[in-house]
């Protein structure tokens, strides 16, 4: 069968999975403070389900997983869904975005049933400005996930921070510093104007430029290959008081001012399973309703070949039809 190649000859070798919507905290460009509305357990897609169509896009090519939520270590029993995806052949990456606070309980869990790497939400080192960033949860729940990923082997460790004007810009620096003392790679996001972030990002945002600017001024990059054609552009630090044979590399991620959508490689699978081909549109394919009629895997296969011609060539976050206002990002999947 044909491979998941898009119009604009980009070939889809990787899958974002959101598993639930629901959250242990509430980041102020995530979910909304005040919102406690989740998807009924009905409408959440089964680890059977998830399963099937992981096959299914693996038996098309695509050989990288990312599970994410929500908060996925709040869904009941998720290691055995773990399980499931690293027998999958074909799936030659599995990794899971997290914000850690349970990440120590369950790191060498998931280590054992085949999680290759996690990424890990830290946007500021400082707890009360955790708690304000977070709407509550405690920071050293997170550094001490952090720790105990690097200790079993999670790695690389990616820590991804939204720089938000006014909040924790003055902690870049130390966030970085906090990477290289854990051996973990660190990635600046600029703050994406979806939903009810559309005015946080307004008053908070600051370009990846700008971000760029600002480690400079205390490090000295050089550029660095990316593995897997991520969003990053990535660097490493060329300076003689760290280790020369470190490979931590500091990455800058810009969907705002130099989007990456020429080179993007990936889908996403809504809680609710929904398939959304691009992240700054609203439109997607409803895959529960197909695989809930009884649709044969080979059928369902082709549905995947068909959406992907429909794959926008790119987002443009300045135009209101791109941004998906009825969803959280806890909902499409962080």
């Amino acid at each position: 069968m044909n491979p998941l190649i898009d119009k604009y000859n980009r070939r889809i070798k990787y899958i974002r999975i959101s598993v639930t919507d629901r959250c242990d905290l509430k980041c102020l460009y995530c979910k909304p403070k005040d919102s406690d509305s989740h998807s009924r357990r009905r409408a959440i897609l089964r680890f059977e389900e998830i399963t099937r169509i992981v096959r299914c896009f693996a038996d098309l090519g695509v050989g990288r997983v990312r599970i994410t939520g929500g908060e996925p270590l709040v869904r009941k029993d998720v290691v055995s869904l773990i399980g499931q995806l690293s027998n999958i052949e074909g799936i030659e990456d599995l990794a899971m975005t997290t914000n850690a606070t349970l990440l120590s309980k369950y790191a060498i869990e998931l280590k054992n049933a085949g999680l290759k790497r996690v990424n890990i939400s830290l946007d500021t080192l400082e707890p009360e400005t955790f708690k304000i960033i977070c709407g509550g949860g405690e920071l050293k729940d997170v550094l001490k996930g952090i720790r105990k990923a690097v200790n079993v082997g999670l790695t690389p460790v990616n820590i991804n921070t939204v720089v938000m004007k006014g909040l924790n810009d003055d902690e870049i620096v130390d966030i970085v510093n906090f990477a290289i003392e854990n051996s973990a790679n660190i990635r600046f996001i600029e703050c994406m104007p979806v939903r009810h972030t559309v005015n946080l990002s307004k008053e908070r945002f600051i370009p990846a430029k700008e971000i760029k600017s600002l480690v400079e001024s205390h490090f000295e990059l050089e550029p660095a290959k990316s593995s897997g054609g991520g969003t990053a552009s990535y660097f490493t630090i060329k300076s003689a008081i760290y280790n020369p044979q470190s490979t931590i590399k500091i990455g800058f991620i810009s969907p705002v001012t130099q989007h990456f959508c020429e080179s993007c490689n990936r889908v996403r699978l809504t809680a609710e399973g929904i398939l959304r081909l691009c992240l700054g549109y609203k439109d997607g394919i409803d895959l529960r309703g197909y695989i809930r009629s009884g649709i044969s895997d080979e059928s369902l296969k082709e549905i995947f070949i068909k959406a992907i011609q429909d794959k926008p060539q790119g987002h443009q976050f300045s135009n209101d039809k791109c941004i998906p206002i009825e969803q959280s990002m806890s909902l499409i999947g962080g």
